[in-house]
């Protein structure tokens, strides 16, 4: 069995992924994506499907493929503006006082009540950009309908000797993500 020359099957690109080298964007969101300074690329994995055997059971490749969650940190502003875009959308989502919460999240009645297929602006479309070695966008990820499923805790504690500043994580759901070049094209 031939797999061709050789050379070719070689990494053209010597350099090393940086874990310092990427930008988030969050449509839904963009005041969070300006302080991250922490992202994940989610887990993937597929199920088996056991196939029987009177001698020994066999895996073999299952047809559900799952992703992990993404998880986001970034630094909280003074204001917590960015803090407040995803607990305000977390709210939106979960209205846990009164109806009126989504309905004033979704921008009005009118706004929540559109057909099944319209845009409810639940979800939320994000890009993680990688870069090079030389901070140059090199591919990206693109999550599509995401949303927030748990914020983090901010701490005050005055009896810190240090002051160190405020950062908070944010994990998201999502339907999928794709790894595609800068034009769109999948790798």
């Amino acid at each position: 069995m031939s797999y061709g020359n050789p050379f070719e099957r070689q990494i053209s690109n010597r350099n090393f992924l940086s874990p310092t080298g990427f930008k988030f964007t969050l449509q839904r969101a963009p005041k969070v994506a300006f302080f991250g300074n922490s992202a994940n690329l989610p887990a993937i994995s597929m199920g088996t499907a056991i196939q029987p055997t009177y001698l020994k059971d066999i895996d073999r490749p299952g047809d559900k493929v799952e992703f992990g969650d993404f998880n986001y940190r970034f630094l909280v502003d003074e204001n917590l503006e960015n803090y407040l875009e995803i607990y305000n959308w977390i709210r939106g989502l979960g209205y846990p006082e009164s109806l009126k919460e989504i309905y004033d999240w979704q921008g009005g009645v009118e706004n929540f009540l559109q057909p099944p297929n319209s845009e409810l602006n639940l979800f939320s479309d994000a890009t993680l950009q990688i870069l090079t070695s030389k901070e140059n966008p090199n591919f990206k990820i693109t999550f599509q309908d995401m949303f927030p499923t748990e914020l983090s805790t901010l701490n005050f504690d005055a009896t810190s000797e240090d002051i160190q500043y405020f950062t908070a994580d944010v994990t998201f759901k999502y339907t999928i993500y794709n790894i595609t070049d800068m034009s769109g094209n999948k790798l």
